[in-house]
């Protein structure tokens, strides 16, 4: 990557908001022929950086040059006339048009007549092929592609006015492997034709696959330019959160850590549990004190297997035992009555309610245990506010602002908050860190930790196997809706080796064996 003159280039920008400063006094550059990440948590200014370069906020100080030039943006389409384009997470396409049409929106070939449509698609078919997308016609229904295609036509759209700058929002969050990977090809092409990219992704993999220069921003501020390989992931999140980069790798720590007594009775044990259409019949047991992974991949059956550990789904065979009793818990309703709590992994629709506030979203797990007809005094709703706002660190630790208004991270945290404040013995979390940036992450799996030292079971369901690794004590292992081998987890236990069980499904003993793991003995295995 050759060093030039940048083409874009922002200095001490500052941008205040009524009792917040966003930015403070922060500079980047962005190189032709480079793929730039901005890193930070939520919260750390990166969307307001970005909007400050796109013209959808006014800054309050500082310059912005682009091409050598002194720039005001008054709005975005001074951004897209200096050469900068946008494409953001939520593709912005036409479902009813066609490819070609979403390609030319706005700058279709007009003739005397008017939009000459032969020579329109003509156009988005050069377009598509300047970016190795030939296969595609521009004449089949936009409808007709996957999201992945998708996103990768509202690139070419983009690129047709021949920007300079091309800023990706989140662009991989609902793309599997080699879409991603598919992705990154159009990407690198598009660096090579020596476009900057600005590249926004939580994925650090993603980061370090395809970038060449990162920039990472805290609390509105900028804290360092860095070559992409001069600086290793540790380092990178020590930069983001503030804090020694040994807290991830401190959570580890507790793996294998021996303070479960497997031959003491579980505060949960479920035998042959399955539902019909849904999961195998599966053994599980869950201690008290003991984080239990459940590992596999999509659509291997692990939330299914979490429903029905929580009564959301009613089980058609099996039998669960609560401290050694026989007990059913065929509903939510059942499971709170036990101290049994589930956090989804659907945070948007079946977590919080957007237009409530953070408190009213907090106590509904409680308000619903006790009645409706008994509600909460205003007292009591404060209390739990004071203690898991605090104690979950929740930013801003405001308890009437709408949820809807806090990051996605300080959103999961106030679920966390919301079943814990129903004080169980048993919480279910479903891909609590889905999609939130890693200082919350790490502030979510710090709890987590905390939890199971203080004596609660967990069930920890993540589609990420390094963090069901670095947080479970057991694993149990899934692949098509049954459980294949279940792990105790220990310094030999990697991402990799489960990767491996699961590619091995016939023969885990051998798999187990060679990568040197300790299977749990379960009917199961014996069958």
């Amino acid at each position: 990557m050759a060093i030039t003159e940048p083409i874009v280039e922002m200095e001490d920008i500052s941008i205040e908001f009524p009792g917040v400063k966003a930015l403070q006094n922060v500079d980047f550059r962005l190189f032709p022929g480079e793929v730039h990440t901005l890193m930070g948590e939520n919260g750390a200014g990166k969307s307001t950086l970005i909007k400050a370069l796109t013209g959808v906020y006014k800054i309050d100080s500082g310059t912005i040059t682009v091409a050598g030039g002194p720039r005001t943006f008054t709005g975005t389409a001074d951004a897209q006339s200096a050469g900068i384009s946008t494409v953001y997470q939520e593709v912005n396409l036409c479902d009813n048009l066609t490819v070609g049409e979403n390609v030319m929106l706005g700058h279709e070939i007009r003739g005397p007549l008017g939009v000459n449509w032969r020579k329109t698609h003509e156009a988005a078919r050069v377009a598509l092929e300047g970016l190795g997308l030939g296969h595609l016609d521009p004449r089949q229904p936009l409808s007709s592609i996957s999201l992945a295609l998708q996103q990768l036509v509202a690139i070419s759209r983009a690129m047709v006015t021949n920007s300079k700058v091309l800023i990706l929002d989140e662009p991989t969050s609902s793309l599997d492997a080699n879409e991603v990977e598919g992705l990154f090809a159009v990407m690198r092409r598009l660096r090579d034709q020596g476009v900057a990219i600005l590249f926004v992704s939580h994925f650090l993999d993603q980061v370090y696959a395809i970038s060449d220069r990162l920039t990472v921003l805290r609390n509105g501020q900028f804290i360092g330019e860095y070559l992409t390989h001069d600086l290793d992931r540790t380092q990178l999140i020590s930069q983001m959160i503030g804090k020694d980069s040994q807290v991830l790798a401190a959570l580890g720590s507790n793996r294998g850590r021996g303070v479960v007594d497997p031959d003491a009775r579980p505060f949960y044990s479920a035998k042959n549990l399955g539902r019909r259409g849904s999961i195998d019949p599966v053994d599980i047991d869950v201690h008290a004190g003991e984080v239990v992974g459940l590992a596999g991949l999509l659509g291997s059956g692990r939330t299914e297997l979490g429903r029905l550990v929580y009564g959301a789904d009613r089980p058609d065979t099996g039998e669960v035992l609560i401290d050694g009793v026989a007990t059913e818990v065929h509903t939510p309703t059942a499971a709170l009555a036990h101290k049994i709590a589930f956090s989804t992994e659907n945070r948007r629709d079946e977590g919080i309610i957007g237009d409530l506030t953070v408190r009213e979203n907090l106590i509904l797990a409680v308000q619903a245990r006790r009645g409706w007809a008994r509600p909460l005094s205003r007292k009591e709703q404060q209390e739990l506010c004071d203690k898991y706002l605090v104690e979950l660190n929740v930013r801003p630790a405001d308890p009437e602002r709408p949820i809807k208004n806090l990051s996605g991270g300080n959103q999961q945290k106030v679920l966390l908050g919301r079943w814990l404040a129903t004080k169980p013995e048993l919480i279910i979390l479903d891909e609590p860190t889905r999609g939130i940036d890693i200082g919350a992450k790490a502030e979510i799996q710090e709890a987590i930790a905390t939890l199971a030292e203080d004596g609660m079971s967990v069930v920890f369901i993540s589609s990420e196997l390094e963090e069901v690794v670095r947080l479970s004590e057991r694993i149990v292992v899934l692949k098509d809706h049954r459980k294949i081998g279940e792990i105790i987890n220990g310094p030999e236990v990697t991402a990799e080796s489960i990767v491996d069980l699961i590619a091995n499904e016939g023969r885990p003993e051998a798999v187990a064996e060679a990568a040197g793991l300790e299977l749990v003995e379960t009917e199961e295995s014996v069958a």
